[in-house]
């Protein structure tokens, strides 16, 4: 038998607030966390994802009141991951820029986790150190099939169709141009309301995302937090043959469950997930001269053991007018000490005529030389900067780490690898004159 209760939906905004929400009157206990008896006969249980004595600022943990524990399930076996990669640094990572085109929706029934291809990556699941950057294609929905990842927090970029992230705290539903970010070991199913999906996917290993401080900014501006949501209590109460897929270690494990662990009915912490737009960002530049660093647009970060140097960085390029004068305004050639993974969720980018396109992705590591091509520096050299300019229509992003990205088997030998990237840069002229 199946019972659909608790369908409430909703969001409640702040980022890392401690958050309080039930979906029956009286389900979240006063004033104790795991009283002897929890009302509606439900099971406290309380998730952290930070050590228990983690500094109070830095702590996350939410306690769950639900209909049964996270422990009732038949023990795992482990599957084939596919295309998911649970090391990285096996082959010789080449210098070499290196552009993809957007993943070919599956022509089989493919659902949200086996439509994960990994493409590049470093550190490892097990020292909660680094990340995983995945591709996702998908065009069916998880129904009887749940999933968690014990290896990082998840942060979702839809590119193409429409997400309903139904999490044990509540739904997401979450459109191209947002983001969702799912906390390590939090148990979730994707249903596709438009039948396909395609998107960006970093896994996140180490500290948890935060928003960077703003500095000389002042207290306003980049993304604020009252513009991130977090769902509503909202439980299922469904007794079935399902499954239930972990990610430990890198490996896909399956076990037997027979009901759905979406059965929370209440909840308070700062554990959770939670939904950001991107075009809600409050985009800084400059109003005088000179191109800024692409710190500006900071969405996310996650530190590292390295004060001011962070283990990832979540950065965005929107539409934003530019005024400097007497500038280069597309992004200037550059070589970073930090490794760049882009993606393009709509529109162009500024700094690519042509060839890189939405689902598609690049991928250039540390010191590896890269910017505008030929013909966008021609443009720019020759635009009038005496008036403003507008960069319309348009959402990139970028994940970048202070380690260098290692590219799977899979990514180096994928027919969307474009093997003819590096010349884009060929039809760049010496416009040197050593005379006046």
């Amino acid at each position: 038998m199946t019972t659909h209760i608790g369908t409430q939906t909703g969001y409640q905004s702040g980022f890392g607030n401690e958050f309080a929400t039930e979906a029956l009157p009286g389900a979240l206990p006063q004033h104790r966390n795991s009283p002897q008896r929890v009302a509606y006969g439900l099971y406290a249980e309380q998730i952290s994802g930070t050590a228990f004595t983690a500094p109070r600022g830095h702590n996350r943990r939410s306690w769950l009141y639900r209909i049964r524990p996270a422990a009732m399930h038949g023990p795992f076996e482990q599957v084939d991951s596919g295309r998911i990669v649970a090391s990285f640094g096996e082959n010789a990572p080449p210098p070499n820029q290196m552009r993809w085109s957007p993943l070919p929706m599956p022509d089989a029934p493919t659902d949200f986790v086996d439509g994960w291809v990994t493409m590049a990556g470093n550190g490892s699941a097990e020292s909660m150190n680094g990340c995983a950057i995945h591709l996702y294609a998908a065009n069916k929905s998880m129904l009887d099939r749940f999933f968690y990842s014990a290896d990082g927090e998840l942060l979702v970029v839809p590119q193409q169709g429409r997400l309903e992230i139904a999490t044990e705290l509540g739904l997401l539903a979450v459109e191209p141009q947002e983001i969702a970010v799912i906390p390590r070991g939090i148990r979730f199913q994707v249903r596709l309301p438009d039948g396909a999906a395609r998107g960006y996917i970093c896994e996140n290993f180490g500290a948890l995302l935060r928003l960077p401080d703003l500095g000389p900014i002042g207290s306003n501006g980049l993304a604020n937090p009252r513009d991130f949501l977090t769902p509503v209590a909202r439980y299922e109460d469904r007794e079935g043959d399902f499954e239930l897929v972990a990610k430990f270690c890198g490996n896909l494990w399956r076990g037997q469950i027979g009901h759905s662990p979406l059965d929370v009915v209440a909840w308070h912490g700062n554990y959770a997930p939670y939904k950001y737009d991107l075009r809600h960002f409050n985009t800084i530049g400059s109003i005088s001269y000179d191109h800024p660093d692409p710190s500006i647009f900071l969405v996310l970060q996650s530190p590292s053991d390295t004060p001011g140097v962070d283990t990832l960085d979540f950065v965005i390029f929107p539409p934003r007018w530019l005024a400097a004068e007497d500038t280069f305004r597309p992004p200037w050639f550059h070589r970073n000490v930090a490794s760049e993974f882009m993606g393009l969720v709509h529109g162009a980018y500024d700094a690519k005529a042509e060839g890189f396109v939405p689902g598609g992705a690049s991928l250039h590591n540390c010191m590896s030389g890269h910017g505008p091509d030929a013909a966008t520096f021609e443009k720019a050299s020759a635009a009038d900067t005496s008036k403003p300019g507008k960069v319309p229509d348009t959402m990139a992003f970028m994940f970048e780490t202070r380690t260098v990205l290692c590219p799977t088997k899979h990514a180096l030998a994928s027919p969307q690898l474009q093997s003819g990237y590096h010349e884009c840069w060929a039809g760049i002229r010496k416009n040197f004159r050593p005379t006046p």
